[in-house]
Order: C-alpha cells, then sequence, then structure tokens
C-alpha cells in the first residue's frame, strides 16, 4: 500500500484548483457542463456500482436521518470520476438550472464544474471544504460543501462522500462529519470484502474510543498475515500497511493473540512503542489451536483498586509525587502530570480519583490526542440538537459534564488544539460549560488533572499553548520519572510478574532476567516491562522466566545501552530541513528522536511525510 500524499493547506487547495480550472479554459462565467450520462450509461453506472451504493447506504443512513431533521442540505456519493451515483437529502436549495447537476450520471469534475467539493477532493485526494466565494465558477456560488474521498483497500480513491447546502455550514463540523462517514464507508466495505472469515483486529488509543468508526482495523489470517487494513491503522502505527505480519506489528506471538478472549478488551504494545486496546474477533468458521493459556472467565473480571501506596516501592520520586498529591486531594488546586510515554501518569490520576472523596463519581478519560481536530470541542464541550451538520437530534452533553462531582483527565492536553484550549479557560475560570450551539450555561463541579508528555512551557515559547491556561492547569506540577531512573525496579518487576501471571504460574523471575531487567534501558517504560511480562509468561509456561522466554526486542534494546538521558530538542517540527538533519544524527532512529523532541512516534512520522 502506498504512503500517503502530504497533506496541502487549505489556502494551497484552492490557489491549485483555481490553476488547473484556468488550465481547461474555464472563466469564472463558465456554465456548468455537468456531461450527465445517458439513460442507457446512467443504469449501467449503478449496476456496476451497486455494491458500494447499497454499502454506502447503509453506513450513511443514520447521518441522513440527523441530517434532515437538522439542516437544509442534500449528501451525494459520486464514484472516482466524479459522476453522481446517489443521494440523500433535500434539493430544495438547488437552482433549477442547475438541477441535473445533482442527478446519477452528473460529473463535478473539475475540467466540467470548475473548482467544487467533489471534484477537488477527488483531485487533491483529501478532504475539502468549499466555501461560496471559492468556487471557481460563480454559477455554482450559491453553495458550500464538504467532500471526502473513500479509499479502497489498496489507497486507491473509489468514490467520493459531499455534504452540500446553500447556507453556511460549519466548516470543522462539516468536514469531520464527511469524514467520518467515509472512514465508516471504507471500514465497511473491508470487513465485506472478508466476509468474517479471518481474523479481525480493532484497536486504538483508549478503551473509550475502541469502538468508534476512528479506531484501527486490522484483517489478519490464521498464519498472521495481515490481509487488509484501515487508513487508521496505518496512522496509528506509523507506517503504511502492505503484507505484513502481525507479530512485526506489536510485540506479541502469534500463539498469544489468538488465545485472547474474544470480546473482551486486552492491550498490546507495538513496536513502537505505543501501547493500544484491543479487541479480538475470531473467523466465523476457521478452527484455532488449542488453548494453552488459562480459560478466560465468562465475565470480565472486577478491576482492583488503584492503591497511591502501591505506585511506588521507596523510590524517593515517585513517593514525593504521591505525597504532594496527597495533600491536594480535596483541594481545588489543578494538577499537571508530566512524564515520558508509558511512566503510568493514568495509573496515577486514577489511583488519586480513587483515593478522593470523588472516588463513587465518573472517572472520565480523554485523550486530547486522539479525538480528531474538527470534533473534539463538540466531544469536550457537547452540543445542542441542530447546532451543526449531522449533529444527533438528542444533541450531545460533552464528556467534561459527563464528569460532573467527578474527575476529568486530560491526558496529552499538549495536542489540544488552540480554539478548544480558549473554550476550556472558560471553563476552569467560570467553572461552566457553554456547549456548541446554545448559548444556555451548565454548571459543572469537577476535578481536572492534566498530562503531558512533553514540555508546555515550550510549547508555550513557540505559540502552540495558550499561557494562560499553561498557568491554569499547573498550579502544582508532578513529575514522574522514566523507569530506568527509578531507585524501586525489582520491587516493581516482581509486582508486575504477580499482576500477570496465571494461578498456575508459582516460578517468578530468574536471577538472570532479573539482571537483565535491571540493565535495561525500557524506553517504553511501565507499558514496554509490563508487554514484555506478558510474553515472557506464555512463554515460559509453568517455569521460571529466563532470558530464552524474552522476546527478541527486548535484546535489541539491550544492545542501544548506555543509554543517557539526552538533552532535549528545541526544533521547530514545520522546519523539514532540520527534521531531516537530525533524523540523520540519531541514524535513522524514529524513535530516539521522538523522545528528544518531546512528542510521539505517530507525530513525527506525521511530520516527516508532511516534508516527502
Amino acid at each position: 500500500m502506498a504512503a500517503p500524499a502530504s497533506p496541502l493547506s487549505h489556502d494551497a487547495i484552492i490557489q491549485d484548483s483555481w490553476s488547473r480550472c484556468r488550465a481547461f479554459g474555464l472563466s469564472h462565467q463558465s456554465t456548468p457542463a455537468f456531461d450527465p450520462l445517458p439513460a442507457a450509461g446512467i443504469a449501467q453506472l449503478l449496476e456496476s456500482q451497486h455494491s458500494l451504493v447499497q454499502t454506502t447506504h447503509q453506513e450513511v443512513l443514520p447521518y441522513y436521518e440527523n441530517i434532515l431533521s437538522n439542516s437544509n442540505c442534500l449528501i451525494m456519493l459520486a464514484d472516482h470520476q466524479g459522476q453522481v451515483l446517489t443521494s440523500w437529502g433535500t434539493q430544495r436549495f438547488i437552482e433549477p438550472k442547475l438541477a441535473r447537476g445533482f442527478s446519477a450520471g452528473a460529473s463535478w469534475m473539475e475540467r466540467c464544474t470548475g473548482t467544487n467539493a467533489i471534484g477537488t477532493a477527488l483531485a487533491c485526494e483529501q478532504a475539502v471544504h468549499i466555501e461560496h466565494d471559492e468556487h471557481f465558477l460563480k454559477a455554482n456560488r450559491f453553495m458550500t460543501g464538504s467532500a471526502a474521498p473513500i479509499f479502497d483497500t489498496e489507497r486507491k480513491v473509489i468514490a467520493v462522500l459531499d455534504v452540500s447546502s446553500d447556507s453556511y455550514l460549519p466548516p470543522s463540523h462539516t468536514l469531520g462529519m464527511v469524514k467520518m462517514m467515509s472512514q465508516t464507508v471504507e471500514n465497511r466495505l473491508i470487513l465485506n470484502l472478508f466476509h468474517g472469515q479471518h481474523f479481525q483486529l480493532t484497536f486504538n488509543t483508549g478503551l473509550n474510543n475502541l469502538d468508534s468508526q476512528w479506531a484501527g482495523l486490522l484483517i489478519f489470517d490464521e498464519t498472521g498475515q495481515v490481509l487488509s487494513a484501515n487508513r487508521r491503522a496505518d496512522n496509528l502505527l506509523g507506517i503504511s500497511l502492505s503484507r505484513v505480519s502481525v507479530e512485526s506489528l506489536f510485540k506479541v506471538s502469534l500463539l498469544e493473540l489468538l488465545n485472547q478472549p474474544e470480546g473482551l478488551p486486552f492491550s498490546l504494545q507495538a513496536s513502537g512503542r505505543n501501547r493500544f486496546q484491543c479487541l479480538l474477533k475470531r473467523p466465523k468458521q476457521i478452527p484455532i489451536q488449542p488453548r494453552v493459556f488459562a480459560e478466560p472467565a465468562v465475565t470480565a473480571p472486577t478491576p482492583a483498586a488503584i492503591s497511591l501506596n502501591t505506585l511506588h516501592f521507596g523510590d524517593s520520586r515517585v513517593e514525593k509525587a504521591v505525597r504532594q498529591a496527597e495533600r491536594l486531594l480535596e483541594k481545588d488546586i489543578p494538577l499537571l502530570i508530566h512524564g515520558e510515554t508509558g511512566v503510568g501518569k493514568e495509573v496515577f490520576v486514577k489511583a488519586l480519583h480513587q483515593a478522593s472523596s470523588r472516588s463513587k463519581q465518573a472517572f472520565i478519560a480523554v485523550n486530547c490526542a486522539a479525538i480528531p481536530a474538527e470534533l473534539v470541542e463538540s466531544e469536550l464541550f457537547g452540543y445542542e440538537k441542530g447546532a451543526f451538520t449531522g449533529a444527533n437530534q438528542k444533541g450531545s452533553i460533552g464528556l467534561i459534564r459527563k464528569a460532573d462531582k467527578g474527575t476529568l483527565f486530560l491526558d496529552e492536553i499538549g495536542d489540544m488544539p488552540l480554539p478548544t484550549q480558549a473554550r476550556l479557560l472558560r471553563v476552569l475560570q467560570e467553572r461552566c460549560v457553554q456547549p456548541v450551539g446554545s448559548s444556555e450555561l451548565f454548571s459543572v463541579d469537577l476535578r481536572i488533572i492534566s498530562a503531558t508528555n512533553r514540555s508546555l512551557r515550550e510549547q508555550v515559547q513557540l505559540g502552540r499553548f495558550r499561557e494562560d491556561l499553561y498557568y491554569r492547569i499547573g498550579g502544582l506540577t508532578l513529575e514522574l520519572p522514566p523507569l530506568r531512573e527509578r531507585s524501586d525496579k525489582e520491587a516493581l518487576f516482581k509486582r508486575l510478574w504477580e499482576q500477570h501471571r496465571e494461578p498456575s504460574q508459582w516460578a517468578g523471575l530468574s536471577r538472570e532476567v532479573l539482571a537483565l531487567f535491571e540493565r535495561h534501558p525500557w524506553p517504553g517504560n511501565l507499558r514496554q516491562v509490563s508487554s514484555v511480562m506478558q510474553v515472557a509468561l506464555a512463554m515460559a509456561e509453568e517455569q521460571p522466566i529466563r532470558p530464552e522466554h524474552l522476546p527478541d526486542d527486548f535484546f535489541v534494546d539491550l544492545e542501544m545501552e548506555p543509554v543517557e538521558t539526552p538533552e532535549p530538542l528545541a526544533v521547530d517540527l514545520d522546519d523539514a530541513e532540520e527534521l531531516n538533519r537530525q533524523l540523520q544524527a540519531v541514524g535513522g532512529n524514529i524513535s530516539h528522536l521522538a523522545r528528544r523532541l518531546g512528542v510521539s512516534r505517530n507525530t513525527l512520522y506525521k511530520r516527516l511525510r508532511q516534508t516527502e
């Protein structure tokens, strides 16, 4: 599968499109030439695209119902040549002389109709929003539109979805919704292609978004060969997937993966150190090997309460963080938790929640980097019914109000868009939430704790994080040290062994393994230890864990010793040349450079892809 092209800015998309229109010989006064097919041609077109139309109808219908009740707009599906296949919604806003352009068989390619959502999305192969005056032809300036391409498993554009109206469509919400629809259709096309005859792995950054259309999706066979993946899987794993083994993507053996309980979430660590929540679905009729692990319980076990005292075993820095947090447990002083990826920031915050008087109330964890930028405000603050195109008829109270009386944990807050930061600041100052599209304020009583793996002070200096919000959320900043610097590592290793072992596994860690664990740099911190421990326990069965039971990647990291804590780099992530120079300086080691820049591997991959 080809790597995705670098996304263009909105201004560049419009400028390039207008240049193409002039090259096609069009002027602003040109009449749209929809080049509609004859009746026989339309019948043949719809017959050839029957499966696509049927699948899209099934997936778009819920959005269609919401849109009809909330806005005066039309959803259109066109093929890869810009020819309209079908539509949902109202055509009342369409000028009669242009009505034929919204019927099956009409073409919206730029050479026929100038700059428009469908044709321009096909030309640049990315989602676009076209305002009234951004249409090249004046005849089309009565409407606005958002469109997103639909890709097949080979990442080739096969169709495009469009939402058009003669009224103002908020670009962020409409674009987010049309992206969501296209991703939903792509996922369904993948699932339909394999008819449930292979293993299906769904994964995402947290349990809250595991069942969304934004989750990564992998289809693989009984040998572990990846047969297909959605674009979200590419983005989460930081690579473009093409005939690879699932074992090369995650730090897990195939046997261990196939023995995960179906329908119950479990965690996997990717080769790039990121950790994901996953669900496995087995094929309908393919038998699998007998289980070698203990059978899972019929119902998921109730997670044990997390105690603050179990977060450390004598390390002075962690103990200091715990004691400071305890003193502020019932005080209205905001906490900011800082630490590398995988050091246990969310576990720390959950322990604080359970130790507080709010423990019986909701604990809402939000990964600010995982929510699409176009939808982050409506997800956090909620929205009024009809607030924007595609809004649920009942509206939504949002994650902040869901955390009322409880704790709201904002992880990776450094990735929150600047406009959202301004609205969050108001919530913190006034303790009120104003949903999108509403004039009403709702009071909230909650404890907000934030976390980041990057330096927010540097982000403030670079203009990427609001200074006033930084001081508002950082009443007290607690630093959680990386595992390699902790003095209680051996006790932690034994605790994690106890946590992950099966009831029949009584043999512990051999002295050789403990010595290797002590020497290891653990760039993935506690998440990496958990993953290594689970694999080792699976391999060792009822024996003590010895070096031969450890995964190969464990030894790759070990050979990179000694690991010194590098000086952080202050590099502009938009500076393509400097990023590539720094990558060459570290021998092409993406993980190392990402740590020094204080960003995730995925973020760095995206920035590097934009420079290609």
